[in-house]
């Protein structure tokens, strides 16, 4: 990249393993990407200190404090996105991963250009939700439903008792999705496409994990939900009435 270019974005990738990690580097660094490296969460909390990071590549087996320790401090301190990388194939570890607040989670081996495609989709998906905000009209064009009101403008939740909701980037974006498709049904691959930029596979639970974690924050009773129902062999659909104040 000549001197004069400015970077795409900043990755900030998080992994013990020097080849690994010098790998990812040298190969997203060749994509136009500017890339600093960490090889634990101590580190890794000193660069997103130093400079700006567009999104955090973790690794979840590291030495010391584990990666899904990492995931949750990052989501309960950090806005930006998080990539997981990780050896850890397990359905399990991808449900605590994404439960957590991961944006994606990519087992290892893997695709350099699949990783890379993958990382773009992420970042493009929180460009777009912050640029949508920017450039919403001074007008409210907040939706409003059950008594809680979404902002776009400032990517806030208030609940109906006029209390700020955490949501993720993620959880956000899927929020946006069904609120403007208020009692349509959407698939699963059609919310994996809005969210993650493919379809879903035959046992990928990201967007059921999505849609349970956003329901424990906004459902009365997560446990029978009444504003995001499943709707069996089809996918889910938003029932309360929505309305742009």
């Amino acid at each position: 990249m000549a001197s004069n270019e400015r970077p795409e974005h900043r990755l900030l990738i998080v992994d013990d393993e020097t080849e690994v990690a010098t790998m990812l580097a040298r190969y997203f660094g060749g994509q136009g990407f500017e890339v600093v490296t960490a090889a634990d969460g101590e580190q890794m909390r000193r660069r997103l200190t130093e400079a700006r990071i567009d999104l955090v590549m973790l690794d979840l087996g590291l030495p010391g404090e584990d990666g899904f320790s990492i995931t949750r401090y990052l989501r309960e301190t950090w806005k930006g996105p998080v990539v997981i990388v990780t050896g850890r194939g397990d359905s399990v570890d991808r449900i605590v991963g994404l439960e957590l607040g991961a944006d994606d989670y990519v087992t290892k081996p893997f695709d350099l250009r699949e990783l890379l495609a993958r990382v773009r989709s992420v970042l493009r998906r929180t460009r777009q939700s912050a640029t949508a905000a920017s450039e919403t009209p001074c007008v409210s064009t907040d939706y409003a439903f059950g008594g809680f009101t979404l902002d776009t403008r400032s990517r806030t939740l208030c609940s109906p008792d006029g209390s700020p909701v955490e949501l993720t980037t993620g959880e956000f974006t899927l929020l946006c999705i069904l609120a403007e498709n208020a009692h349509r049904v959407l698939s699963r691959d059609q919310l994996m496409t809005r969210l993650y930029g493919r379809d879903a596979g035959p046992f990928d639970r990201a967007i059921d994990v999505q849609v349970g974690r956003l329901r424990r924050k906004i459902e009365p009773d997560p446990s029978r939900p009444a504003l995001i129902k499943s709707v069996r062999g089809a996918g889910y659909v938003f029932t309360p009435s929505v309305t742009r104040p």
